[in-house]
């Protein structure tokens, strides 16, 4: 049996990581820690919310002592860290607050990971700090450029992604200096159920629904490697149990894909679940380009974003090597279910997309 605190759990990919092992192991107990700022969704947890092992605590990663209390009050062993502020478009409107809390956040949660493991020594043999982190910090590739892999050298392009190497360097130095027991996974995009809105999948498919245009930065052509999110939830759970302490692990899905090309494929999804559900036409009334198999006349080409990223890929190979990790999705078969989680889900999404316009 383990306890673990899982920091930004109300989050998208924190969320999904919370069913996973939960359902994979029902005899451990789940804290999650999360501030519910916009993009945290406490109705993502509704399905795990009853069940005796969960507890959920409302509260900041930037209060040390709260999280201290965290660790002591539920003998939390685990700690697996997805809170963050993620959105590359806010980060650069607005960086202060990725400064706060990925990477003091961070140093707020190492510290009392310190403190109650080490200095206290309440867990000092068998505790685990496990970070979660992006390929953003190695920067971008050219179309020709092998993947990224573990040694590529950092060389973060946003204020999102300076920050996130911050933290992950901060990670690295607590142990090396102090020995606290931890490793870092870098995912590349992930997609799937209970994805913020504004992202580019989840903002596809609702605009779809609502008539909307579907915004494309510059001419489309960015590259990025997919990962459907309950892969990148076992692959967490494998570098928790098999990673070597201090290591670092890539996590992909190995689907590069271009923006425009991942845009056109979920209009010609959606189409064709219109086609061939005619429910969903008396359920999405609005939607008048889908019901006639046109949504792809919504696709708008905008101004390119800041020093936006060209191509970021994930080479797995050490995941794979030393861990026996490989996706199970291909991006076929995860984009639909991500799509048909959307159109069932209006429930969960629709009031998200409202308090935006409040």
């Amino acid at each position: 049996m383990s306890n673990l605190l899982v920091t930004g759990g109300a989050g998208f990919i924190g969320a999904n990581f919370v069913h996973y092992w939960m359902r994979t192991y029902p005899q451990d107990k789940v804290v999650v820690l999360d501030a519910l700022t916009y993009a945290g969704n406490k109705a993502s947890l509704a399905a795990v919310a009853g069940n005796p092992n969960f507890v959920f605590s409302h509260g900041n990663i930037c209060d040390t002592r709260l999280v201290e209390t965290l660790l002591k009050e539920h003998h939390i062993d685990t700690l697996v860290h997805f809170a963050a502020e993620s959105h590359v478009d806010r980060s650069i409107t607005g960086p202060d607050a990725f400064i706060e809390t990925n990477i003091i956040g961070t140093h707020s949660l190492l510290k009392a990971a310190k403190k109650v493991w080490l200095d206290e020594g309440l867990n000092k043999e068998g505790h685990r700090f496990h970070h979660v982190s992006t390929d953003e910090v190695y920067g971008t590739l050219e179309p020709s450029d092998p993947a990224f892999s573990e040694i590529t050298p950092y060389a973060p392009n946003s204020p999102y992604s300076a920050s996130k190497a911050a933290s992950d360097h901060l990670v690295r130095a607590y142990h090396h200096t102090y020995g606290l027991k931890v490793t870092t996974s870098n995912c590349s995009n992930n997609y799937g159920p209970y994805h913020f809105p504004e992202k580019l999948i989840p903002l596809v498919i609702t605009n779809i629904l609502h008539d909307k245009p579907l915004p494309i930065y510059g001419d489309g052509q960015q590259i990025r490697d997919w990962l459907y999110v309950e892969d990148h939830a076992r692959g967490i759970d494998l570098v928790i149990k098999k990673g070597q302490l201090g290591e670092c692990y890539n996590i992909g899905g190995i689907n590069e894909w271009a923006n425009i090309d991942i845009v056109r494929l979920i209009c010609e999804l959606v189409d064709k679940a219109f086609a061939s559900s005619p429910d969903l036409g008396d359920r999405f009334p609005h939607a008048g380009r889908a019901r006639e198999g046109r949504s792809a006349e919504l696709i708008t080409y905008v101004t390119d974003r800041s020093g936006h990223d060209r191509r970021y890929a994930i080479d797995p190979s050490k995941s794979r090597g030393e861990l026996g990790y490989q996706p199970a999705e291909s991006f076929s078969s995860g984009i639909e279910k991500t799509i048909q989680w959307y159109l069932q889900g209006e429930s969960w999404w629709a009031p998200l997309i409202q308090a935006s316009k409040d």
